[in-house]
């Protein structure tokens, strides 16, 4: 369990030299051994772990992702809709490409419940909506998309760029 952590953690801050208020990898992989550990994490502190996770929206508060990853919401209004269960599919069988390019994946499938990410993006049935380090809507989809397509789109955005340049100087 250590070693996955401590490897997961390798892949999340590989060219990153420090995140603002956040705990080195090695502090993490020391302090949340536990499954109880980890619950008491922050929503970021469980992705830096386990970047594979898949979050549903009501546990997340879209700034505290705010320069640290890019979410990709994925929207539907239940989670037995064909289109929904595709986009986790395509996001799942290629989550290492969307690692590498601090990708958070979100699930929101209870309309009735108006979460804070359901009523700031407006969603309408299906969607897939690509938000950006900054916090600005990148890409919005009313089908499901390929992980191909999907890092192309962001390895198009200026931020993203500056990271590719940064990782090879």
């Amino acid at each position: 369990m250590e070693r996955r952590i401590t490897q997961a953690l390798a892949i999340v801050f590989a060219g990153f030299s420090t995140l603002s208020g956040a705990v080195s990898a090695q502090e993490l992989a020391a302090t949340a051994t536990t499954a109880t550990d980890v619950v008491q994490l922050s929503v970021v502190e469980r992705w830096v772990l386990d970047p594979t996770t898949v979050f549903d929206s009501n546990e997340i508060v879209i700034e505290d992702l705010h320069f640290i990853a890019r979410p990709v919401v994925v929207f539907a209004d239940s989670p037995a809709d064909p289109q929904y269960a595709e986009q986790l599919e395509l996001l799942l069988s290629r989550v290492e490409e969307l690692v590498i390019r601090d990708v958070i994946i979100i699930t929101d499938t209870d309309p009735a419940a108006r979460s804070p990410l359901r009523q700031e993006l407006r969603p309408r049935g299906f969607g897939l909506v690509l938000v950006g380090k900054d916090g600005r809507v990148a890409l919005r989809k009313p089908a499901p998309w390929d992980v191909r397509e999907l890092t192309r789109s962001i390895d198009k955005m200026p931020l993203r760029q500056q990271e590719i340049r940064e990782r090879t100087e």
